[in-house]
């Protein structure tokens, strides 16, 4: 198994004959998922492995990496440990020129494929946007920012009370819940 930074696999052996291949690789800066840019921390690594299953083949594959996403909070950049896992049907049809997801005649999605190398930049950015948490925290204490003046309330003190910053009715409630 060759490690590569292009995400693709080489299935002319197993077009042509029975069996599996595998191949695996490393992705660095960032996973691209479609308009969005996934930034990473470290590199990202993935693997998979393509079995054929008659006409049909079976890919089945895994992408580990840390992405660097915002503090939900704080705005802070934070890395969230990313591990995902996919499988997937396919068919080889020459006629086709892009990967194409169709339903079978079982009602199965399966993904149809045209060149004998098989780009699985889609694959693995499908599955690592899937995996990845919502949101992201950088601290279970985190103070977030201050809605008056957009201080960093982990790094200062920028006088503000919480309740400054709520207009019209909802201040007079949160009066009456200090008072509480």
């Amino acid at each position: 198994m060759d490690v590569r930074e292009i995400q693709s696999i080489n299935l002319a052996k197993i077009l042509k004959e029975p069996g599996s291949t595998s191949a695996e690789g490393i992705i660095r800066e960032a996973i691209e998922a479609g308009e969005a840019r996934l930034p990473l921390e470290g590199e990202a690594e993935w693997s998979v492995t393509v079995s054929s299953a008659g006409d049909e083949y079976w890919l089945s594959g895994e992408v580990h990496g840390t992405v660097m996403m915002e503090c939900r909070r704080c705005l802070k950049p934070t890395p969230q440990r990313v591990d995902a896992y996919f499988q997937h049907l396919l068919e080889y049809r020459p006629e086709v020129e892009k990967l194409t997801l169709v339903e079978n005649e079982d009602d199965e999605d399966v993904y149809h494929f045209g060149e004998p190398d098989l780009d699985l930049s889609f694959f693995i950015a499908q599955a690592f946007s899937l995996a990845m948490p919502y949101t992201a925290l950088c601290d279970d204490a985190c103070k977030g920012l201050c809605p008056v003046c957009g201080a960093d309330l982990n790094v200062t003190d920028c006088g503000h009370v919480q309740g400054d910053a709520v207009p019209g009715a909802l201040a007079e409630l949160g009066k009456f819940l200090d008072e509480v």
